[in-house]
Protein backbone atom coordinates (compact mmCIF):
# COMPACT_ATOMS: atom_id res chain seq x y z
CA UNK A 1 0.00 0.00 0.00
CA UNK A 2 2.93 2.36 0.66
CA UNK A 3 4.08 2.24 -2.97
CA UNK A 4 0.53 3.00 -4.07
CA UNK A 5 0.26 6.09 -1.87
CA UNK A 6 3.75 7.19 -2.84
CA UNK A 7 2.89 6.93 -6.53
CA UNK A 8 -0.37 8.84 -6.04
CA UNK A 9 1.32 11.60 -4.03
CA UNK A 10 2.78 13.23 -7.15
CA UNK A 11 0.42 15.49 -9.17
CA UNK A 12 2.11 14.58 -12.46
CA UNK A 13 1.50 10.88 -11.86
CA UNK A 14 -2.12 11.57 -10.92
CA UNK A 15 -2.52 13.54 -14.16
CA UNK A 16 -1.04 10.63 -16.12
CA UNK A 17 -3.52 8.26 -14.48
CA UNK A 18 -6.33 10.66 -15.27
CA UNK A 19 -5.30 10.67 -18.93
CA UNK A 20 -5.17 6.87 -18.97
CA UNK A 21 -8.81 6.74 -17.84
CA UNK A 22 -9.61 7.63 -21.47
CA UNK A 23 -7.65 4.64 -22.81
CA UNK A 24 -4.21 3.47 -23.75
CA UNK A 25 -1.54 6.00 -24.62
CA UNK A 26 2.11 6.01 -25.60
CA UNK A 27 4.78 7.57 -23.42
CA UNK A 28 5.09 10.49 -25.85
CA UNK A 29 1.33 11.07 -25.74
CA UNK A 30 1.43 11.05 -21.96
CA UNK A 31 4.40 13.44 -21.89
CA UNK A 32 2.84 15.99 -24.24
CA UNK A 33 0.91 18.11 -21.67
CA UNK A 34 3.91 18.39 -19.33
CA UNK A 35 7.07 20.44 -19.55
CA UNK A 36 9.18 17.43 -18.66
CA UNK A 37 11.98 15.59 -20.38
CA UNK A 38 11.28 12.14 -21.76
CA UNK A 39 13.50 10.55 -19.06
CA UNK A 40 11.46 12.33 -16.34
CA UNK A 41 8.20 11.02 -17.81
CA UNK A 42 9.75 7.55 -18.05
CA UNK A 43 10.59 7.69 -14.33
CA UNK A 44 6.97 8.62 -13.52
CA UNK A 45 5.73 5.75 -15.67
CA UNK A 46 8.13 3.33 -14.00
CA UNK A 47 6.90 4.43 -10.55
CA UNK A 48 3.28 3.92 -11.60
CA UNK A 49 4.11 0.51 -13.09
CA UNK A 50 6.02 -0.60 -9.97
CA UNK A 51 3.05 0.47 -7.82
CA UNK A 52 0.84 -1.76 -9.96
CA UNK A 53 -1.29 1.12 -11.22
CA UNK A 54 -0.42 0.72 -14.91
CA UNK A 55 1.01 -1.84 -17.25
CA UNK A 56 2.41 -1.62 -20.71
CA UNK A 57 2.71 -3.54 -23.94
CA UNK A 58 4.75 -3.18 -27.09
CA UNK A 59 2.97 -1.97 -30.21
CA UNK A 60 5.58 -1.88 -32.95
CA UNK A 61 8.21 0.62 -31.88
CA UNK A 62 5.99 2.19 -29.24
CA UNK A 63 5.19 1.16 -25.72
CA UNK A 64 1.52 1.60 -24.87
CA UNK A 65 0.39 2.19 -21.28
CA UNK A 66 -2.97 1.41 -19.68
CA UNK A 67 -4.57 1.51 -16.25
CA UNK A 68 -4.76 -1.53 -14.01
CA UNK A 69 -8.04 -0.79 -12.23
CA UNK A 70 -7.81 -3.70 -9.78
CA UNK A 71 -5.11 -1.81 -7.88
CA UNK A 72 -7.43 1.17 -7.48
CA UNK A 73 -10.11 -1.22 -6.25
CA UNK A 74 -7.70 -2.37 -3.54
CA UNK A 75 -7.19 1.26 -2.53
CA UNK A 76 -10.93 1.87 -2.48
CA UNK A 77 -11.48 -1.17 -0.25
CA UNK A 78 -8.74 0.04 2.11
CA UNK A 79 -10.28 3.52 2.27
CA UNK A 80 -13.77 2.08 2.70
CA UNK A 81 -12.76 0.52 6.02
CA UNK A 82 -11.85 3.98 7.30
CA UNK A 83 -14.93 5.56 5.78
CA UNK A 84 -17.17 3.03 7.54
CA UNK A 85 -15.43 3.61 10.88
CA UNK A 86 -15.64 7.40 10.56
CA UNK A 87 -19.30 7.33 9.55
CA UNK A 88 -20.12 5.19 12.59
CA UNK A 89 -18.17 7.57 14.84
CA UNK A 90 -19.98 10.60 13.45
CA UNK A 91 -23.34 8.86 13.82
CA UNK A 92 -22.58 8.16 17.51
CA UNK A 93 -21.50 11.79 17.98
CA UNK A 94 -24.69 13.04 16.30
CA UNK A 95 -26.78 10.84 18.59
CA UNK A 96 -24.90 12.05 21.63
CA UNK A 97 -25.31 15.69 20.66
CA UNK A 98 -29.02 15.40 19.92
CA UNK A 99 -29.65 13.58 23.20
CA UNK A 100 -27.72 16.11 25.27
CA UNK A 101 -29.90 18.18 27.57
CA UNK A 102 -29.92 21.83 26.40
CA UNK A 103 -29.74 22.95 30.07
CA UNK A 104 -26.27 21.36 30.30
CA UNK A 105 -24.88 23.80 27.74
CA UNK A 106 -22.16 26.14 29.10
Amino acid sequence: MDSLFSALADPTRRAILDRLRKGEASASDLARPFELSQPAVSRHLRTLREAGLIDDRRAGTKRMFRLKPHRLSELDAWLDRFRTTMEASYARLDTLLTEKDPDDAP
